[in-house]
């Protein structure tokens, strides 16, 4: 088993993500590439100064601008909003694997009184009639359902008709999210998007549990290194202790993942096989370490892990948006600041759409982080793209100089 340094793990994964030294993504396709590599990102609708997907992307691609990502999902169907860690953003490619969650979803929907009768209703005006939302689609009333994306116990609730078929038709795989409006989604026929071949080809893996193995490998991919033990890494994915100490040592066995100690750590990290270059590039010296300060997203594949970010950075996080404002040590919507190899603070902005203006609201850097010249000036310039990126100019009553606000 290979033994690294703190440091050496930390600049493997900021490689990994490309959000150390020179970007490796950039534009359009740069923005489908991270996503290929990290195989989903969150879907969040809150925007505050973007949303998750869109401030997890520009963090990484360069000359990245929101329309992109809207092109990837609904103009070019590269890129699809499912289920996976919680609602996310993942390729289109990767629709076959996700073959018996549609099953399932289909098992789930028919035990409700109704549904049936409804799906074959809806079905029928949307191909003839196009996308829909919930308030455009004309059926009345509410049914007691569920949806099998969030199910957690035999319970029934009540919810209208309109919107419960089309969840369901949804996660059946039968409807595509067309298009959305705010956080309003309009729903068309997967057969219109999508070939037949693509819609029903078989899932790639033999069973559920060949199925877990790939889904291990794409969180400790989308990530860069994990450990095997409980985490909202995982999320998404069904599995007890025992499953997932059964499919790590498969994975092991095969040679598909690899165990590094992190001196400093207990438990051992595991990195995908196919990043093993990588990560003797990042021991050897020979990558690119140039200091980038980005502003990274709540919901980020690397702080998909929080223990472990503390583990490394000595940095928590906590996403405060649930937490009642009495109670919050920062904001409602804090981004951390990272700034060459380290998590040097976090920053709470807002974007007054309406007037086209970014507020920054505050800016806390960490505990010991020296506050240079340099680090002022990456913050400053940090602040004008994330205006930029809003389509916004930065409010008037902004104080010049935000690089020089206060430590937590």
């Amino acid at each position: 088993m290979r033994v690294i340094a703190k440091d050496q793990a930390k600049r493997f994964i900021l490689s990994k993500q490309g959000l150390l030294g020179k970007h490796r993504f950039a534009g359009k396709e740069g923005a489908y590439r991270y996503v290929r590599q990290a195989g989903c990102i969150q879907y969040d609708p809150v925007d505050v100064c973007g949303k998750n997907a869109e401030l997890t992307l520009q963090s990484r691609v360069k000359g990245f601008k929101k329309q992109m990502l809207a092109d990837l999902l609904y103009k070019d169907r590269l890129l699809v909003d499912y289920c996976d860690k919680e609602l996310s953003i993942w390729p289109r490619e990767d629709w076959p694997y996700f073959s018996w969650y549609r099953q399932r979803s289909a098992a789930h929907g028919a035990q409700f009184a109704g549904i049936p009768e409804l799906t074959e209703q809806a079905v029928a005006y949307i191909r003839a009639n196009g996308p829909v939302s919930s308030d455009t689609l004309p059926v009345e009333g509410t049914v007691f359902w569920h949806s099998s994306m969030h199910w957690s116990g035999n319970w029934h609730k009540e919810s209208p008709a309109a919107r419960s078929v089309l969840e369901q038709l949804y996660t059946d795989g039968v409807l595509l999210i067309h298009h959305k409006s705010g956080s309003r989604k309009f729903y068309d026929l997967a057969e219109k998007y999508f070939d037949q071949e693509l819609l029903h080809a078989e899932n790639p893996c033999a069973d559920e549990a060949s199925f877990l193995r790939w889904r291990i490998m794409r969180r400790i991919g989308a990530v860069g290194m994990l450990w095997n033990r409980r985490s909202d890494a995982w999320l998404g994915i069904d599995m007890n202790t025992a499953k997932r100490n059964e499919a790590f040592s498969a994975l092991e066995e095969s040679g598909d993942i690899e165990r590094v100690q992190v001196e400093g750590i207990r438990q051992p990290l595991f990195l995908l096989a196919e990043d093993r270059k990588l990560l003797e590039s990042v021991m050897a010296g020979t990558i690119d370490t140039r200091a980038r300060l980005e502003f990274l997203a709540p919901l980020d594949p690397m702080l998909w892990d929080r223990k472990l970010i503390e583990a490394l950075w000595g940095y928590q996080y906590s996403w405060e948006i649930y937490t009642p404002a009495d109670k919050r040590k920062y904001g409602y919507y804090v981004l951390p600041i990272l700034y060459g190899q380290n998590l040097a603070g976090r920053i709470e902005a807002a974007a007054d759409r309406k007037n086209h203006s970014l507020t920054v609201k505050n800016i806390w850097y960490e505990p010991g982080v020296r506050i240079t010249k340099a680090l002022e000036r990456a913050v400053d310039s940090g602040i004008q793209r994330l205006a930029g990126f809003n389509e916004c100019s930065l409010a008037a009553g902004n104080p010049e100089g935000f690089g020089r606000a206060g430590q937590a």
